[in-house]
């Protein structure tokens, strides 16, 4: 199954994530098919980058949002 999920990057302590497409079954680093944003949770407020096109065209295709990826998508006005 595909997901939306985060991807940690940055340094210890100081956590940003890249918003990616992956495999379900790949570990949380691990291959990723596609990213289409970022998400900076260390800023007030959070600073949250989101590829609009690419999402849409991800959740046309069938990939399923993870909890916190479909909170930051119906933040950001991106509905199925």
């Amino acid at each position: 199954m595909v997901k939306i999920r985060l991807a940690r990057i940055g340094e210890k302590k100081v956590p940003m994530y890249r918003i990616v497409v992956a495999d379900s079954k790949n570990p949380r680093n691990g291959n990723i098919i596609a990213q289409i944003g970022t998400f900076n949770p260390n800023v007030k407020p959070h600073d949250v980058k989101i590829d609009e096109a690419l999402a849409k065209e991800w959740l046309a295709k069938g990939a399923q949002p993870t909890t916190v990826i479909a909170k930051l998508f119906r933040q950001a006005g991106i509905n199925k």
